[in-house]
């Protein structure tokens, strides 16, 4: 066997990179600040327009003009009128939006639409007709809509466009109503709408009823009124025809849910919002791996011009539907894996076998293989194997192998993986209730220890440590009387000082656990240390570990910046003025390297960290979290913990952390076929070299996106073909290979590439990328990066695939119309827009949160999910309400409101909520009497309560977070706060709003081409 997914040993990680490696160097790109070791990713250039990876728009190299192959109908573009020159609307379709001017064209209920005829708005626009072809496997046909652009909306000053025309001027003079406060030049603001409850003109920072700013938030803006709650008549622009997230989910739940059959080569799956079932026929589950584009151009010059990212996004833990098959487990004995001998792919569905069977051809790099005796097979007059449907790994997109010694650490078949748990015991967390909440229910959380596949019972072990200014280790041997410990004070040289003991079995161990649980309360009760160690107590865990000889997980419970004369010693930085700022970068890397190298040796001995922070006060996460990092970690943080109000959320995260599906002492490769290459990795892993992603754990819950590059032409007939292989431990301790496997199309026009993308997959990739490249620029420039990206993808689809017509129009792709919402939300997330208004940890958990999220739960993050529950039915078989667009246009007074990102969960109650709804659900006469202080809604016997609660539950479970829930009352203190989350408004903050960017990216792209 090929020992090629070996582990390096210890001795060769030194020259590691940060878990965000690149295998290609650009010249003229400066390298990176040397954080821990040197570093091969590419820094983000000073410029903006240097980001946009192509030529200018009007270049065309090939020459191509749009076709489409006969099997495959056109795809219709949504297409927006000039601004301005109002007609009648032909189409009811979804997208046609009332122009400028008071005159409302007429428009139809569907019943009564028009049908068949061309739709035409003044300037020259397109004709369009409805396209009544359907794609095969794709539902019905897109709809073509029409937009109008208003004013933009305030974003960083742009450099003057001497190319701005007519429209233009009209889209900078349009006012939706009300004169327009003062503003530094660049910026365009628009005026806030009078509305029930509050004063019609702008009001300074602080309202009547409006407390400082809550929760890390800012202060509202002098001249800009709260939005209103209800819409007033639009006379400009109406936002409800504009690309809508809401819309796209439910119509391709409409017409892509039930079973998704993977036997296509470039099948674009549907939304990871839709509910669809898989049916793997020789490509992975869309679950595993999602690309941003099933059709890939052949030619890099297409990739620079249209600037859409080819990257996939990998969880190769994903959790399956519930009538999904787990991947089949392959035992090949001591023969291993079957592997191509030149570049080492596994045998998958697209080996090709010739020569009677005794050799095979691989479609990665053209290179024939003999066929092992063992694994031999004659082929059928079809020249297929005779035994193909047999065997998983010939028709199957996703499976695993059983490794053999050859593929293990030492060549040492491995023991089943341990969880250690490392407990602050300071002053601070045994005042908070939290030393004692743990012990109390320790024994309820290590009954889910995760069961592996075919097992009836879990087999981990675990292991207890306590530190506060020394470390504390214990004996929990089970045919001891009671547990011992034995305290390490030299933390200058951590040792582990047990032999035997350390790691036990609940079953082995029961008795002696509990006596331990009830001590360690007790010994620590009149603790006053509030001086206290980290690294050393995270370094005793990762001896622990080694001394038993085996791989696992550290789940580290810590209270305060560690500030004891120790190593990892931190001093506070704490200056959250800079954020938002060109040196904010100076808070957000960490201080020292410490925790770096850490973080290393753990990966390096199969030892994952995940941090549970409770912090009443800075305690620099952006430091201490490279250890999680580093080694495939996840971070939970609770600021201000109390045991009676957060224990069940606490004990809750721990228990969904320690019981999802993971794999322990990863490594991971991806191989691609030949033309292109992965160069670029981003998410929470260690790459000692430039192929390799080494995880000490990897859960069902992380996403890693890999960008990938032409190094050569491709064939149009061929395709591309992607393999990652994940080489694991499993929780029962047996060395596996899981193997994904997904092939795509190639194509020489755009036109192709456009009908193909998946945006949530390309909006995922961009968040990672932004947010790691941040803390190497400024956010101007990474925000202006995303800005001209966004618009050069949008303006070559326009340039080379659209129908010609008025330069007015903004005529977007049907499955990239949401990319001006989308960006528009990742520019005004807190990854890259948090402020002064938060704080330092604040800023860095919500990074580290961006950077591990696989596709589903970025989605969810930049797009919150509003609900209304005052919509919700009693019965418990009737469906949860349908989600509203993320907007306080779309809320009313005497509304309630659940609104949820996979980090905060809001519960809104307008002050005319009715009284019925508000009594059974909160035990209050009116929803000025509700309690808001208390993070959960009283259990009270009524079909209503039991479905609300139901309700919260069930988003709660969709989320691997247990979000604490904070109940907002209408005009209430925390109302900035829930209003900071409705990202289709203008931001407290004069973040531009969905309406107001739209009209700015159209500007951009009419800029690109002129």
């Amino acid at each position: 066997m090929n020992p090629a997914y070996l582990p390096p040993p210890p001795t060769s990680f030194n020259s590691p990179t940060n878990g965000f490696a690149a295998r290609s160097i650009d010249p003229n790109i400066p390298p990176l600040p040397n954080k821990n070791g040197p570093i091969g990713a590419p820094n983000m250039p000073p410029t903006a327009p240097n980001l946009l990876n192509g030529p200018p728009i009007g270049q065309n190299p090939l020459n191509q003009t749009p076709t489409v192959p006969p099997h495959m109908p056109p795809k219709t573009a949504t297409n927006f009128p000039p601004v301005g020159t109002p007609a009648p609307m032909q189409q009811p379709y979804l997208n046609n939006i009332p122009l400028s001017n008071n005159n409302m064209p007429p428009s139809f209920p569907p019943s009564q639409a028009p049908t068949g005829q061309p739709s035409t708005f003044g300037g020259g626009g397109p004709q369009m007709k409805p396209n009544n072809n359907q794609y095969p496997g794709q539902g019905p046909p897109p709809i073509s809509g029409q937009i109008p652009l208003g004013r933009p909306g305030p974003l960083p000053p742009m450099p003057p466009n001497p190319n701005i025309d007519q429209m233009s001027s009209q889209v900078q003079n349009m006012s939706i109503s009300g004169p327009r406060p003062q503003q530094p030049p660049g910026y365009m603001t628009q005026s806030p709408r009078p509305q029930p409850g509050y004063p019609s003109q702008g009001y300074v920072s602080q309202q009547p009823g409006y407390a400082p700013p809550q929760m890390g938030y800012p202060p509202q803006q002098p001249g800009y009124g709260p939005p209103q709650l209800q819409p007033q008549k639009q006379t400009r622009l109406d936002p409800d025809q504009m690309p809508s997230p809401i819309q796209v989910m439910e119509d391709d739940q409409r017409t892509r849910s039930g079973v998704f059959v993977t036997n296509q080569k470039g099948l674009v799956p549907p939304l990871v919002t839709t509910d669809f079932t898989v049916q793997d026929q020789g490509n992975c589950s869309p679950r595993f791996i999602r690309s941003s584009m099933y059709n890939v151009p052949i030619t890099q010059d297409i990739m620079k011009q249209t600037a859409v990212p080819f990257s996939l996004v990998l969880s190769p833990m994903a959790r399956l539907s519930k009538d999904e098959y787990p991947p089949p487990i392959v035992n090949f004995g001591e023969l291993g894996p079957v592997r191509c001998n030149r570049c080492k792919a596994y045998m998958c569905p697209y080996m090709q076998f010739i020569d009677s069977g005794r050799r095979f051809q691989c479609l990665f790099c053209k290179a024939t293989t003999d066929v092992p005796q063992e694994y031999f097979q004659h082929l059928d007059h079809t020249g297929q194997r005779m035994d193909k449907y047999e065997r998983p790994e010939l028709v199957l997109g996703t499976y695993e192998f059983v490794a053999t010694a050859d593929y293990c650490r030492n060549n040492t078949l491995p023991k089943p993986p341990a969880i250690v748990f490392v407990i602050d015991v300071s002053y601070n967390n045994i005042k908070s209730g939290l030393v004692s909440l743990l012990c109390s229910r320790m024994k309820e959380i290590i009954r889910n220890l995760p069961v592996d596949q075919g097992q009836e019972k879990s087999n981990m072990k675990v292991g207890f440590i306590t530190y506060n200014s020394s470390v504390h280790f214990y004996n929990i041997k089970g045919c001891l009387a009671g547990p011992q410990m034995m305290i390490v004070g030299d933390t200058q040289e951590m040792f582990m000082p047990l032999l035997d003991g350390f790691l036990s079995t609940l079953e082995e161990s029961e008795a002696v656990i509990d006596a331990l649980m009830d001590q360690i309360p007790q010994m620590f009760a009149e603790t006053k240390e509030t001086e206290i160690v980290l690294l050393p107590a995270i370094l005793a865990g990762l001896e622990a570990l080694k001394a038993s000889e085996t791989t696992g997980k550290l789940l580290v419970f810590h209270s305060t910046l560690p500030t004891a004369e120790c190593p990892g010693k931190l001093r506070n930085r704490d200056d959250r003025k800079l954020l938002g700022t060109d040196k904010e970068k100076t808070v957000l890397i960490p201080q020292t390297q410490a925790y770096n190298q850490l973080g290393q040796d753990c990966v390096a001995n199969g030892c994952s960290v995940d941090l549970f922070i409770f912090n009443n006060s800075y305690i620099d996460l952006a430091t201490i979290s490279q250890v999680s990092r580093l080694s495939g970690g996840d971070i939970f943080k609770y600021t201000y913990f109390q045991a009676d109000i957060d224990g069940d959320r606490l004990v809750n995260d721990v228990i969904m952390d320690i019981s999802r599906p993971i794999a322990f002492d990863a490594v991971m490769r991806v191989r691609t076929s030949t033309g292109v290459r992965p160069t670029d990795f981003y998410g929470y892993f260690f790459m000692s070299n430039t192929t390799d992603i080494e995880l000490a754990a990897v859960d069902c819950d992380k996403g890693i996106a890999i960008e990938i590059k032409h190094d050569d032409k491709l064939s149009e007939e061929e395709g591309v073909y992607i393999q990652a292989a994940l080489l694991y431990t499993s929780c029962s301790g047996q060395r596996r290979l899981r193997i994904m496997n997904l092939s795509l199309k190639t194509c020489s026009q755009m036109s192709e590439l456009y009908k193909s993308c998946d945006l949530d997959t390309l909006i995922n990739f961009l968040s990672k990328q932004c947010t790691f490249k941040i803390l190497d620029n400024s956010p101007k420039v990474i925000k202006e990066a995303i800005v001209n990206r966004a618009a050069q993808i949008l303006a070559t689809y326009r340039k080379n695939c659209a129908t010609p017509s008025s330069a007015g129009q903004l005529i977007l792709p049907e499955c990239m119309k949401l990319v001006p919402l989308y960006v528009n939300c990742l520019l005004k997330s807190d990854a890259l827009s948090g402020g002064s208004d938060m704080t330092l940890d604040d800023r860095a958990f919500v990074m580290q949160a961006v950077l591990t999220m696989d596709v589903n739960t970025s989605v969810n993050y930049f797009y919150p999910r509003l609900l209304p529950l005052h919509e919700l039915s009693a019965d418990p078989d009737a469906a949860p309400p349908t989600p509203i667009r993320c907007t306080i246009e779309k809320m009313h007074d005497q509304g309630v409101y659940l609104l949820e990102n996979g980090i905060h969960l809001f519960l809104w109650v307008g002050l005319g909520a009715s009284p019925e709804f508000v009594q059974s659900v909160f035990g209050a006469p009116s929803a000025i009497q509700i309690d808001i202080e208390r993070p959960f809604l009283p259990e009270l016997d009524n079909p209503l309560s039991v479905a609300v609660r139901r309700l919260i539950e069930d988003v709660r479970l969709e989320r691997h977070r247990f979000m604490r829930l904070t109940i907002v009352r209408q005009r209430e203190k925390l109302e900035p706060v829930f209003k900071h989350f409705l990202v289709e408004d203008r931001g407290t903050d004069g973040s531009a709003s969905y309406v107001d960017f739209l009209c700015h990216m159209h500007k951009e792209i009419r800029g690109l081409l002129s």
